[in-house]
């Protein structure tokens, strides 16, 4: 077994101590270069945001070996390591410093790996004998505390009725993770339960971790539920991170963060390990800061796995060799055909947004592609709710088995009772259980209404769960009929194939949550670029692209060449660096703007 990085640093310090007690006592006026080297005297600007500073000013990231890590790309870090300029260890240590800053700050780190340092020290072993596993050799990496890691960390989804529980495996995606070279840094921060808990909550809040904040504005929603890995990302404590969608959870947080995230096809990564909530939508997702980097992830975690039934339906229809080789420049927009829903979803986007987006739009025009407007699905008018995402609208028009909240519900209890089941050292087995452990534990999980700020409902989603007792009566299947034909032949694939087009992907506003809302109800795959961001706010926003079944390569195709236009052109529509708005308010729950 690896020694921890805990036990280096205990190491470390009897040394220290061993020194210090042959040193003799000295007054104040003495020099004792062991109390001196311990004293900081240039708290600014890196140690400390001093007040006054502005914008990306307030949080510099220090150069990593006399090199900018800072916004590097995976590829850039890969030439200093080629190079012999920095090791995997001296990286590690260079993010395990940036995680230090801003933790007090945006608490977007839920867990340590305390393994992370002999891991990369191992994997620089490897490279020094010629051996490079790809493309992700030495690259440090964080995944959503749903995902689990058979090692030292916690598994929790974020609730402390986990705490203690030991899986009993790697999640596949972890495995394969491991497998392609990457260091497994830590556990990012979460809502918790991947938001199925509660209806009325504070984005990124969990009763372990507290409440992830975002570091363009701290004081709104950062996104989620995977809000963690998307500020970690976007605030460079990573290169890349793992989520977790079952509708939004990957695709909201990453464009509220102007990162990169695909949310793949159900069923291209394997969910076996993932704390669940509905076999019928739920996708491994990546972050990162470009498109390539996050290709770079999904071709390392895709795959058959059976463990993951739903994985077979992949065969045959991945590339051979994977989907980075898609990645390519702005001149293939030339001849490409989008499609533009406006109905369904741009007509009730914020106005000043759309504003600014169709200036990206034109912007892509102007590179030789063409945009139809129109494209619409065909049901749009019942299965999008003019005011944003809700999970059960069709229960509010009066139609529960029209409604995907009437499936996940059901999902949920009998796929959380199987997850717990294989779980060893915990007396958590099923949904009953974590509902009891809440009320109990009320003052810090917030089991009953009106306690806790951040969970205003208490518990109201596994409430409802727990009402369905897991029966998949009529109403169940007939919600899960409508929505999953209402989104894919009546919905996506309609639009994609509008006015007899066979369309490259369709444009669309995911700060409109119903467009990844349709897009998980189909299994469906779709990819948020960052697009600019909101002048009041100051929180970012994306342009996704959205694709029927297993078209990743076709999303990254255009997705990277219209990353590519963003970055040669001087459009101001595109990733821009945090500006910190906020740094110092700690308001509970966080606003929804």
């Amino acid at each position: 077994m690896m020694p921890s990085v805990a036990s280096c640093l205990l190491a470390a310090a009897a040394a220290a101590w061993s020194l210090a007690s042959t040193t003799t006592a000295s007054s104040d006026n003495d020099t004792d270069t062991l109390v001196t080297q311990q004293i900081d005297n240039h708290p600014y600007p890196y140690d400390f945001p001093q007040l006054g500073a502005n914008g990306t000013d307030i949080f510099p990231m220090r150069l990593c070996n006399g090199f900018k890590l800072e916004e590097a790309s995976i590829d850039e870090i890969q030439v200093e390591l080629k190079s012999g300029k920095l090791t995997g260890v001296q990286l590690l240590e260079c993010y395990f410093e940036r995680i230090y800053q801003l933790q007090p700050y945006l608490n977007a780190v839920l867990q340590y790996n305390p393994d992370a340092m002999e891991i990369a020290k191992v994997l620089d072993e490897e490279r020094q004998r010629g051996i490079v596993r790809g493309p992700l050799h030495g690259i440090p990496f964080l995944v959503k505390d749903n995902i689990a890691s058979k090692d030292k960390m916690e598994t929790t989804a974020g609730s402390w009725a986990l705490v203690g529980s030991v899986v009993p495996r790697d999640a596949h995606v972890v495995y394969r993770l491991r497998q392609a070279g990457a260091v497994l840094l830590g556990k990012a921060a979460l809502s918790e339960w991947a938001d199925m808990r509660s209806n009325d909550y504070s984005e990124g809040y969990s009763g372990r971790g507290g409440q992830c904040r975002n570091p363009y504005n701290f004081t709104v929603n950062p996104g989620g539920s995977s809000s963690g890995s998307g500020v970690a990302v976007t605030s460079n404590q990573v290169p890349f991170a793992l989520g977790t969608e079952t509708d939004g959870s990957v695709i909201n947080p990453a464009e509220r963060s102007a990162v990169v995230g695909i949310k793949p096809t159900v069923g291209l990564t394997s969910r076996a390990g993932v704390i669940p909530e509905s076999t019928h939508q739920d996708s491994v997702g990546c972050f990162g800061k470009t498109v390539r980097d996050a290709t770079y992830v999904l071709d390392a975690i895709y795959g058959i796995d059976p463990r993951d039934n739903y994985t077979f339906a992949q065969e045959g229809k991945p590339p051979r060799g994977g989907y980075t080789q898609f990645i390519t420049k702005k001149s293939v927009l030339k001849g490409a055909v989008f499609g533009l829903p406006w109905l369904s979803f741009w007509q009730y986007n914020d106005p000043t947004q759309n504003a600014q987006l169709v200036e990206l739009l034109d912007l892509i025009r102007s590179a030789g592609a063409t945009i139809i407007n129109g494209t619409e699905l065909l049901s749009y008018k019942d299965i999008v709710d003019p005011q944003g995402w809700n999970w059960d609208y069709g229960t509010q028009r009066g139609y529960p088995n029209e409604s995907e909240y009437t499936y996940v519900k059901v999902d949920f209890y009998n796929n959380i009772n199987s997850y717990l089941a294989e779980l060893n050292n915990t007396n958590m087995r099923s949904l009953e259980d974590l509902v009891q452990y809440n009320i109990d534990n009320v003052g810090s999980e917030g089991g009953l209404p009106g306690v806790n700020p951040a969970f205003a409902s208490g518990q109201d989603g596994f409430l409802a769960s727990l009402a369905t007792k897991g029966i998949m009566n009529e109403t169940y299947w007939q919600a899960l009929s409508y929505c999953q034909r209402t989104s894919r032949e009546d919905g996506i694939d309609a639009a994609l194939h509008s006015n007899g087009h066979n369309l490259t992907a369709l444009l669309v506003p995911p700060d409109f949550g119903p467009t990844y809302q349709i897009a998980a109800q189909a299994g469906y795959p779709v990819i948020t670029l960052p697009a600019g961001t909101n002048k009041e706010s100051k929180m970012p926003y994306g342009l996704a692209l959205m694709g029927t079944a297993f078209s990743e390569a076709t999303l990254i195709k255009y997705a990277s060449a219209i990353e590519d236009l963003q970055v040669s052109s001087n459009t101001p529509w595109k990733r821009t660096l945090p500006t910190w708005s906020g740094y110092l308010d700690r308001n509970i729950p966080l606003i929804n703007a």
